[in-house]
C-alpha cells in the first residue's frame, strides 16, 4: 500500500507537468487544427531559460518560473506568425511538416549555440523532504503540484471567463462565422499559441527542477508523452482538455 501511494505522488506531480504540455496540444489543435510538434520544444527553451536567469541573474523559482512563461509565449507568437500562418490555407501535411522542421530547427539550434551535453539545472528550491506514514514527498513535488493546479485554474478562468477566452472557444467552433461576428482571427489564433507556449516555459522550468538536468533534446519524449495525454484528453476541445 505504501508503494502504491509512493507512486501516486511521483506520479501527480510529473504528471501535472505533462498536463500543462498537453493542454497546449490541444489548444492549438482546437484552434487552427495543427498537432504542433514544435511544443515539446518551446518546453526545452522554458527549461533553458530557466537555467539561464537562475545562474546568471539569481531569480528565484517564481521570477524564473514567469520570466520563462512570457519568453516562451513570444516565442509562439513568432513561430505562429514566420511558420504557420503562410500556410493557414495550405494543405494540412503541408503544416505537419513545417512543424516537425521547427521542431528540428529549435532542437539543432540550441544544441548548436549551447552544446548538446546534458546541464545540471540550479537548485533554486532546497529539498526538503516530509516521511508520512512511510510515503516520502519532498516540498519540490508539492510545489510543482501546486504551481501546476494554479497555471491550469488561470487557464480555465482565462477561456471561460474572458472576451479572448470566448473568442477561442467560437473559433474553435467554426472560424468563418467567428470573424463575421467581429473576432479577429489572426490576433485569437497568436494569443493560443502564447497562451499554450507559456504553459510550456513554466513545465519546462519545472522538469528541471524535478529532474536537474535539461539538455537540448529534452522536448522529445515529453512532447510524444504530452501529445497521448493531449488524445486521450480530448484534443480538440480547448475545455474538455481542463
Amino acid at each position: 500500500m505504501q508503494t502504491f501511494f509512493q507512486q501516486l505522488i511521483n506520479g501527480l506531480s510529473l504528471g501535472s507537468i505533462y498536463a500543462l504540455l498537453a493542454l497546449g496540444y490541444t489548444m492549438v489543435y482546437g484552434i487552427i487544427k495543427l498537432i504542433n510538434f514544435a511544443h515539446g520544444d518551446i518546453y526545452m527553451l522554458g527549461a533553458f531559460w530557466g537555467y539561464y536567469v537562475i545562474n546568471v541573474w539569481h531569480f528565484n523559482f517564481l521570477l524564473a518560473l514567469l520570466s520563462a512563461m512570457v519568453i516562451c509565449g513570444i516565442c509562439g507568437v513568432v513561430i505562429e506568425y514566420l511558420a504557420y500562418r503562410p500556410l493557414r490555407h495550405s494543405p494540412r501535411i503541408t503544416a505537419l511538416i513545417t512543424a516537425i522542421g521547427v521542431s528540428f530547427f529549435l532542437e539543432n539550434g540550441m544544441a548548436y549555440l549551447f552544446g548538446s551535453n546534458a546541464r545540471d539545472f540550479p537548485q533554486v528550491v532546497k529539498q526538503v523532504n516530509y516521511d508520512i506514514g512511510g510515503v516520502r514527498i519532498s516540498n519540490i513535488q508539492l510545489e510543482i503540484l501546486i504551481t501546476s493546479c494554479i497555471l491550469m485554474l488561470i487557464l480555465q478562468l482565462i477561456i471561460k471567463r474572458t472576451k479572448m477566452g470566448r473568442a477561442m472557444r467560437a473559433v474553435s467552433v467554426d472560424n468563418d462565422a467567428a470573424e463575421l461576428v467581429g473576432v479577429n482571427l489572426n490576433r485569437t489564433i497568436s494569443f493560443t499559441f502564447a497562451l499554450g507556449s507559456a504553459m510550456a516555459g513554466a513545465a519546462g522550468v519545472m522538469i528541471g527542477l524535478y529532474y536537474n538536468s535539461i539538455d537540448p533534446l529534452m522536448g522529445l519524449t515529453p512532447g510524444i508523452k504530452a501529445f497521448v495525454a493531449a488524445v486521450v484528453g480530448g484534443i480538440g476541445s480547448v475545455p474538455g482538455a481542463l
